[in-house]
């Protein structure tokens, strides 16, 4: 059973940075790397919503609230990816959600608090 298993969450100060990880467990290189790698986000009282998603090693996507401070990138010899958070806002605060789009799994969520 695969299993993705996040870690780097934390609580940060408005500005700060936070680097959150993502690995896949038990599954190997060649079915990990066509998937599409993602980080969502559910903020309280909002639904949960697509942060960033990487395709291969440069098609990117991200919602417009984070462009140019987040940026998702994936190591596929290690089957992780990673979303670099800079300059972190208030507004950035919510449980964080790895996926793996083809696989269609997701890991167990982990906490961001920006405080102001």
């Amino acid at each position: 059973q695969v299993e993705l298993v996040e870690s780097g969450g934390g609580l940060v100060q408005a500005g700060g940075s936070l680097r959150l990880s993502c690995k896949a467990s038990r599954m190997i290189t060649s079915v990990f790397n066509p998937n599409t790698v993602a980080w969502y986000r559910q903020a309280p009282g909002k639904q949960r919503e697509v942060v960033a998603s990487l395709t291969g090693l440069r098609s990117t996507s991200y919602t417009d609230s984070v462009k140019g401070r987040f940026t998702i990138s994936r190591d596929n010899s290690r089957k992780t990816w990673y979303l670099e958070m800079v300059s972190l806002k208030p507004e950035d605060t919510g449980v964080y959600y790895c996926n793996l789009e083809q696989a269609g799994k997701w890991g167990q969520g982990i906490q961001v608090t920006v405080t102001s």
